[in-house]
């Protein structure tokens, strides 16, 4: 049985050994807790730095360490300086000195005095940023899909003709030809030929001639027209008069067929500006004046010519051959009498007539004088022959002139009647039936009486 002493020894040394286990497991529990706070703070403050500056940085390069800090992660190895041995025989090795504990980067900046914060700087783009946007600008643009369609489908596509190998052309097309062609006639002066199509009053009171050429407006001043009437206009009245005509003139002249030479043309508006008279000038100068390689003049008395009807009335029209215009009454127009020259002949009409005379004085002055009947036959004679005396025959009346009435009869003789049975009296385009009294072989008519109007011209 152990005394009292005894077990108090035994406490107190089981205490002793306790105390000095729990103190070197406190030291080493002190030493990893050093360790890792260390490792943690240097991760802390990492990720503190790639926070602030936006985005992760590349390592720095580590600092280098002091000889102490180099010797002790050599295992406490220090080369000593002056050449110092460095162990000895019978020196003892000196052991290693305690390794410093480093202080956490946290704490230092926790000891570290208050600093004033400054505004974050504005965040500045990186390298990569940097690099995608040059590459962006210096790359060509591609077009979308949709854009690449759109001009796949604008391209031009061919017009399918109805022929395996026809051609066909759009309005647009027709329309840049002609203006091409009128274009080139404006540089090399050619001669073009359009329809007189209207007549205008500017607003200045000016009078224009509007010529329809394949589409295209063509204007023509009033003084380009080359409409000469003669007469004085001395006095204001008559020089109104003789516009007046001029307008008149040009009014039935509506239709024609007429050269032109253009003066001016404006691209933009596609607005052309001629004259009817250089073109008549020059046709002048070839047709009259200058003669051929036989020496003689290509337009001269008794020559058979075409001419363009460019005016009708109801006695008389007028022509334009080469470059002058005459006027053709109806006695010659035909052998056969003509009561309206309407009825024979129309505007733009190209028919031959005869030239009888010509003056050649100038250039601005060249008269000639024509006539249409001198060309065809005269049949009178031959068919008087179809006519007999006291025989009755339809007729139209084609003027009355002094109680005379003049008769077209369908057998295509020249009647004349001085009295009428009926109690009407017969006026111009009237039917009526023509009795054969006579048969004037010199003249070439027959002579008698109209019985009776068959139907009147109201």
């Amino acid at each position: 049985m152990m005394t009292k002493k005894k077990q108090e020894e035994l406490e107190a040394t089981t205490l002793e050994e306790t105390n000095a286990l729990a103190a070197s497991e406190d030291a080493a529990l002190d030493a990893s807790l050093a360790q890792d706070t260390g490792a943690s703070a240097d991760e802390d403050l990492n990720d503190l730095l790639a926070d602030m500056d936006g985005e992760a940085q590349p390592d720095a390069e580590p600092e280098p360490l002091t000889e102490d800090e180099a010797a002790s992660e050599d295992g406490g190895f220090v080369e000593p300086s002056g050449g110092e041995p460095l162990l000895g025989e019978d020196s003892a090795p000196e052991p290693p000195a305690p390794k410093p504990k480093r202080a956490s980067r946290k704490k230092k900046v926790e000891d570290a005095p208050p600093v004033e914060e400054e505004p974050p700087a504005e965040e500045k783009p990186s390298v990569k940023d940097e690099l995608l946007a040059d590459a962006a600008a210096t790359e060509p643009e591609k077009p979308a899909a949709p854009a690449k369609r759109a001009a796949r489908r604008k391209a031009p596509v061919p017009i399918l003709t109805i022929d395996a190998r026809g051609e066909a052309e759009t309005q647009e097309n027709v329309e840049d030809t002609i203006w091409h062609e009128i274009h080139n006639a404006y540089r090399t002066r050619r001669m073009l030929t359009g329809y007189l199509g209207g007549v205008e009053q500017t607003d200045n009171g000016k009078t224009i001639a509007i010529v329809e050429y394949k589409g295209f407006r063509v204007i023509i001043p009033l003084k380009e027209m080359m409409i000469n009437l003669g007469g004085n206009t001395d006095s204001s009245a008559e020089y109104d008069e003789l516009m007046r005509r001029q307008n008149k003139v040009l009014s039935n002249m509506l239709g024609a067929e007429i050269d032109f030479i253009v003066k001016g043309i404006d691209s933009k508006t596609r607005s052309v500006v001629a004259s009817r008279k250089d073109a008549m000038f020059k046709k002048r100068q070839l047709f009259y004046l200058n003669t051929d390689a036989a020496g003689m003049y290509r337009i001269y008395e008794g020559r058979v010519v075409q001419a363009r009807v460019i005016a009708v009335a109801e006695k008389v029209i007028r022509v334009e051959v080469f470059g002058a215009e005459c006027s053709i009454l109806a006695r010659d127009l035909s052998w056969d009498w003509i009561g309206d020259a309407h009825e024979r002949f129309s505007i733009g009409d190209q028919i031959l007539v005869r030239v009888l005379s010509v003056k050649r004085e100038s250039l601005e002055n060249i008269i000639i004088k024509a006539d249409v009947k001198s060309v065809s036959e005269n049949q009178s004679h031959e068919n008087l022959k179809k006519c007999r005396v006291q025989s009755k025959y339809a007729g139209k009346v084609t003027d009355v002139h002094k109680g005379v009435v003049y008769v077209r009869l369908t057998n295509g003789i020249n009647a004349v009647a001085h009295s009428c049975y009926d109690r009407r009296m017969p006026g111009k385009k009237d039917d009526v039936s023509f009795a054969v009294t006579r048969i004037d072989e010199e003249r070439g008519v027959a002579v008698g009486i109209i019985t009776r109007i068959i139907k009147q011209n109201l």
